[in-house]
């Protein structure tokens, strides 16, 4: 069952991927933290674990339902014209709409953090809440909202990766559940460090472009699209990989200069 683990690929998938739902949830952990806030102080370390549970529980759950939708592979209508030639199946469907709404979904919040990064943060604040039972449902509801980028993200990294069906859904369940267990057990040294370099968020949700193209371009290479007689090809994940790494690199190095820069300052104004 666990065979995929012995390959160098699935680790590498499984650790990538786990990154991107722990700093793609940041949002979700301020949020929760909004919510827990409203209750008595005795209750918001049980809210905020018992919500983060249940988001787990309703993310593997929703791996299971992506998962069988993208294992339906056989074309049930097929599109033959002057310049496009295909056949549509469940799975180009679901990878395409996915890449489509990961496309706008990391566009928008970009747009947000940059031009209004206090609004979500402002409604949420607005609301009362009074009760245990109704803090964790509310915080169920807004992990559904956040939760359909990360298993398209999920999809997106594990697609193609194993020789049986079961080993992408997996690495995928493996995934989330160490990044809810890590963000139950580090929420506030994960927020406070995001918080501190925002960059870091900008650069996942840039990566979430990347990872939309992929399921675009994986949709027509699974149809086996043919635009103007050049048929589509699907993207080695390989250069995804490499991309995120790279940026990560660089983005580290930045963050150590800055820090080196602000130390020199301050010895400077000291003396």
């Amino acid at each position: 069952m666990f065979e995929i683990l012995t390959s160098v690929d699935a680790w590498v998938a499984l650790l990538t991927l786990t990154f991107l739902e722990i700093v793609l949830g940041i949002d979700n952990i301020v949020f929760i933290s909004i919510v827990a806030n409203k209750l008595p102080k005795e209750h918001q370390r049980k809210a905020t674990n018992w919500g983060l549970l249940l988001a787990m529980v309703q993310r593997i759950i929703l791996l299971f339902a992506v998962s069988y939708l993208v294992g339906l592979k056989e074309p049930f209508y097929h599109i033959d014209t002057t310049w496009l030639t295909m056949g549509v199946s469940g799975q180009a469907i679901i990878l395409l709409l996915g890449g489509l709404f990961l496309l706008y979904k990391s566009t928008s919040e970009i747009h947000e953090k940059v031009e209004i990064p206090e609004h979500d943060e402002a409604v949420l604040k607005s609301k009362n809440i009074t009760k245990l039972s109704k803090a964790i449902f509310q915080i169920v509801i807004i992990d559904f909202i956040f939760s359909i980028d990360s298993i398209l993200t999920a999809v997106g990294m594990t697609n193609g990766i194993g020789s049986k069906p079961t080993d992408a859904l997996i690495l995928m369940i493996i995934a989330v559940v160490i990044s809810i267990i890590i963000m139950m057990v580090f929420a506030n040294p994960i927020r406070v460090f995001i918080n501190k370099h925002p960059s870091m968020q900008l650069l996942a949700l840039s990566f979430l472009i990347l990872i939309g193209f992929m399921l675009i371009a994986e949709a027509a290479h699974l149809s086996h699209a043919v635009v103007f007689g050049q048929e589509i090809g699907a993207i080695p994940k390989g250069y995804l990989y490499f991309a995120i790494a790279f940026s990560l690199l660089v983005e580290f190095l930045n963050m150590k200069l800055k820090k080196k820069i602000a130390v020199t300052e301050n010895r400077k104004n000291n003396e």
